[in-house]
């Protein structure tokens, strides 16, 4: 009972001492904190009122401030002025430079990090020459040269006519080509066809047969015309090497060549003597050999540019092999004008390897010769 007396008088002392020592009033008020005075004049205190006692700089978590940085003075900058013109001191120009340079024939390039350096010329004076080769030089040259030869075969066909065997046909043959001599003579012919109608067209047929076909079609057959002209070039030259190989001994020049061209040659009174090859035929064989070769070896740097240092060189062998070809296709269309319908029984030596026996004897008789001795000698032998 005691115990619980006391309880109920210690009661509401403790609960005095649980105020106190959360800082709230007691009955329950809440406690209201007074504003800070601001601080400068005017505002109802001192400039310095609420300053620290102490002078050290303190941050606002309480640690030392860091100390400012005077700002660094303004340095006063001028107005930068453009340079005077070159020109209006007395010189030149850069562009006017270039192109006086241009127009001296020198060629104007930049720098480039490629191995091609010739994709940094920009100018070359070169090109305008090669253009106006390409499309007017060559143009012209190639239609005089191939039609005049065209033209002149004509007249001479409608004037003379066909050379005839004088004897008239034999009705005897004699040998004059093996099978592998007739097959790589035809390899070549068909490849040089080929090769000489797709490089017509690439020179002429933009102006003639665009017209006529349409800018669609011509494109097609240029295309394939350049596909055909590049993979025949191939076989023209296996064949050309074989030539080399089968007839070099044939043709080579000798005293009786310089003989049947002082006797008249094709035009003389008769028919001079001759071996296998006559002079115009050997003249024609090596034409034909060194042209081709060097119409081969610069159309096949035209295939691969890359081989080439510079544009200049690409362009001269551009014409190189523009010009060579123009001229080997006037030959030929003359070889093929006398091998057919200009000299009677010449187109059977290539048909049939054989060819009539007063055909060989008026054309080749010193080789006709060589012939009859050699079968006597191996009938000799054989008895």
């Amino acid at each position: 009972m005691m115990r619980l007396l006391a309880a109920l008088l210690l009661l509401p002392l403790s609960g005095a001492l649980a105020q106190q020592q959360s800082g709230e009033p007691s009955g329950g008020a809440p406690s209201v904190q007074s504003a800070a005075p601001e601080v400068g004049a005017g505002r109802g205190g001192t400039g310095n009122a609420n300053q620290p006692a102490s002078s050290d700089p303190q941050s606002v978590t309480g640690g030392p401030r860091p100390e400012r940085v005077a700002p660094k003075p303004r340095v006063p900058v001028e107005p930068i002025t453009a340079p005077v013109p070159y020109s209006a001191r007395g010189g030149v120009e850069a562009g006017a430079l270039e192109a006086q340079h241009a127009e001296k024939g020198g060629v104007i390039s930049g720098a480039v990090s490629i191995p091609n350096q010739a994709a940094g010329i920009l100018i070359q004076p070169e090109g305008r020459d090669w253009r106006g080769f390409r499309t007017r030089i060559l143009s012209i040259a190639g239609a005089v040269i191939l039609l005049g030869t065209v033209f002149i075969l004509a007249g001479l066909y409608l004037l003379r006519g066909p050379q005839r065997i004088d004897a008239g046909r034999s009705g005897r043959t004699i040998h004059r080509y093996g099978v592998f001599e007739r097959m790589n003579h035809w390899m070549v012919a068909v490849s040089f066809v080929l090769l000489g109608l797709t490089g017509l067209n690439i020179t002429f047929g933009r102006a003639v047969l665009r017209p006529v076909i349409g800018a669609e079609a011509f494109t097609a057959l240029t295309w394939t015309g350049q596909a055909v002209h590049q993979f025949l070039s191939f076989p023209f030259v296996i064949g050309l090497l074989a030539m080399v190989v089968l007839w070099l001994r044939d043709n080579l020049p000798s005293k009786v060549d310089v003989a049947w061209v002082k006797a008249g040659g094709p035009m003389a009174k008769g028919h001079p003597p001759a071996g296998r090859f006559n002079a115009a035929q050997k003249a024609l064989y090596w034409f034909v050999v060194g042209g081709g070769i060097l119409a081969s070896v610069s159309g096949y740097l035209l295939m691969a540019p890359g081989l080439l240092d510079n544009v200049t060189s690409q362009q001269w062998a551009h014409v190189v092999h523009g010009l060579m070809a123009m001229v080997m296709m006037a030959a030929i269309i003359g070889h093929i004008y006398i091998g057919t319908i200009g000299t009677e029984g010449a187109f059977e030596a290539m048909a049939t390897g054989q060819v009539d026996y007063n055909y060989a004897r008026e054309h080749h008789s010193l080789w006709v010769d060589d012939r009859l001795a050699e079968a006597r000698r191996t009938a000799v032998g054989a008895d």
